[in-house]
């Protein structure tokens, strides 16, 4: 109960039972609920509700989950509001559908109890990092001319902290945050980016995977290999990191989606979420494609020891069967050929304390 804080679910089904079961487990949480039985009724109650997350059944007469969803996300008040789409179907077709009208999670029938909470907890926690983004962002618009220096300042800081919060999840550290910028903001002055542009991408690169607030515990810390499944899952903090910094005005956030979104593609197509390949991937991605590569070799994890420089350099440059060389923009390869020096005295004018 103590994780709900007065949360608000809007529960939308055509069956009577479906209704108070999910209801029972909910309310036992301190979840604050309300239910609707058709799809006008819920965008109706949506919008007198204003629910921090939605479940919503598919197969409903009149007016589908998919309908529903597609409604909500044509409304910005809707818009950043979790859905979770509950359904029998478990065809892929459905569930591109179900991405496709906006749906953030699917939940099988029957719901499992467990998986229910931890999911509904999971979005809840993002769509309240979200909401924080939008409204520290609203504020700075908001201020006083005198006042915009200062406020960046705490306002950069405030993102800087978070992103750590989201980082510890992962046993990732302050001085991993301070070196993708520091590597970031090299990497893009040896590009030739207007200084402004170098800038942007100092503070926005270290939240590239503040989507892992979004990925369970139990898959992030795993000493072992990730199973495919469990590796599906994770690959979702790509996109669950773009959903929580989009939508902003900051030009700040703008290019911390992209970080986020594309970090893990790959210039060969070879990458994901997408499989973008070459320049369709954003200049942001194909950065923190190598540099983030280069931090984490060079870092321990769980599953590794620490590569020291020459070693990882020969990875990146060379390949080791699983990092090839094509996987990474030639130009930006390049760059890191010729200044790989500079990049291993930021790792250690930087290290981990």
């Amino acid at each position: 109960m103590d994780n709900a804080d007065g949360k608000r679910i809007l529960i939308v089904d055509d069956d009577e039972r479906n209704l108070k079961l999910l209801a029972l487990l909910l309310s036992r949480q301190g979840y604050r609920l309300a239910s609707a039985r058709t799809g006008r009724e819920a965008l109706e109650l949506a919008r007198r509700f204003a629910p921090d997350l939605i479940l919503l059944d598919v197969m409903m007469p009149e007016m589908n989950g998919f309908e529903v969803s597609r409604h909500l996300r044509d409304e910005p008040l809707f818009s950043q509001i979790p859905v979770v789409m509950i359904t029998a179907l478990e065809d892929q077709e459905s569930r591109i559908a179900g991405l496709a009208a906006g749906a953030n999670d699917f939940l099988s029938k029957p719901v499992d109890a467990t998986e229910l909470l931890v999911r509904v907890r999971n979005l809840l926690q993002v769509k309240a990092f979200a909401d924080f983004l939008a409204n520290h962002n609203r504020i700075l618009a908001e201020q006083v001319a005198e006042k915009t220096r200062e406020l960046q300042d705490a306002y950069i800081d405030t993102i800087y902290r978070l992103t750590l919060a989201a980082e510890y999840k992962d046993h990732d550290t302050a001085a991993h945050l301070r070196r993708i910028s520091l590597y970031t903001r090299h990497l893009a002055r040896l590009l030739g980016l207007p200084e402004g542009e170098v800038w942007i991408m100092f503070y926005a690169s270290p939240m590239h995977d503040i989507g892992k607030i979004g990925i369970s515990d139990q898959i992030l810390l795993k000493p072992g290999p990730l199973s495919a499944e469990e590796f599906a899952a994770m690959k979702d903090h790509a996109t669950i990191g773009a959903g929580i910094l989009r939508g902003g005005s900051s030009r700040i956030l703008a290019s911390a989606e992209r970080f986020a979104l594309h970090h893990h593609e790959r210039w060969d197509g070879t990458g994901y979420p997408f499989g973008l390949q070459g320049e369709e991937i954003s200049l942001e991605g194909r950065i923190l494609n190598l540099i983030d590569q280069y931090d984490a070799l060079r870092s321990e994890r769980a599953y590794k020891p620490a590569f020291d420089h020459a070693r990882v350099f020969a990875i990146i440059t060379e390949g080791d069967g699983r990092t090839a060389p094509g996987h990474f923009d030639p130009r930006i390869l390049d760059l890191f050929r010729r200044h790989h020096e500079e990049f291993e005295q930021i790792f250690e004018d930087n290290r981990d304390e």
